[in-house]
């Protein structure tokens, strides 16, 4: 959903807006809301969290997030779940991790929802990879595909159920398979 403010908002007004629920995005000047997630996307989202962060972050390899606000490159987006090496995330005087995402995640992952713009969503991921990130993943639940961008490549498809998923080298200890995602689905 656009939403078309009485005036043009710069993204420094932008952010100083109360946030939304589902999150709005700052893309080229428009505000555009996220769709509501629903079940499918909420186990994908919060059990890919987990299983990402079970392997990586006792070893304070990286951390995922889940929608995360991320600001750079004259956008503001928030991916289903933002990844940053351990040495990325910022930091504040105390030593705890920071509010504000001023830069691209390493790895990038959205998961379409069935009233999602396919479109939007893949230049999002083209967005990151330009200013940095290593990896975006785009995962279609309906299609049971995941589609995997890496920057100045061919994307990559994956739609065979137990084909190993391609990872950014500072998660290869990371194992998942396509059926790994659809039997989360199974609860």
């Amino acid at each position: 959903m656009i939403q078309t403010p009485a005036k043009t908002l710069t993204l420094e007004e932008f952010l100083q807006q109360p946030e939304t629920k589902p999150a709005s995005e700052y893309i080229k000047g428009k505000i555009i809301q996220k769709p509501m997630p629903q079940g499918k996307h909420s186990i994908i989202q919060s059990e890919l969290v987990s299983a990402i962060n079970n392997v990586l972050k006792p070893k304070k390899i990286a951390r995922a997030f889940p929608e995360l606000r991320c600001t750079f490159g004259g956008r503001s987006i928030v991916p289903d779940v933002s990844i940053f090496t351990w040495e990325r995330i910022p930091r504040d005087e105390n030593g705890e991790v920071a509010n504000i995402f001023l830069f691209p995640p390493d790895w990038t992952i959205e998961i379409l929802s069935p009233e999602q713009n396919q479109t939007k969503v893949i230049k999002n991921i083209l967005h990151c990879l330009q200013y940095g990130t290593q990896m975006g993943w785009l995962i279609d639940p309906k299609e049971q595909t995941v589609f995997i961008y890496h920057p100045k490549q061919e994307v990559l498809v994956f739609d065979q159920s137990e084909n190993l998923l391609t990872v950014p080298s500072f998660t290869s200890e990371l194992k998942l398979t396509i059926q790994d995602l659809l039997n989360w689905l199974l609860e």
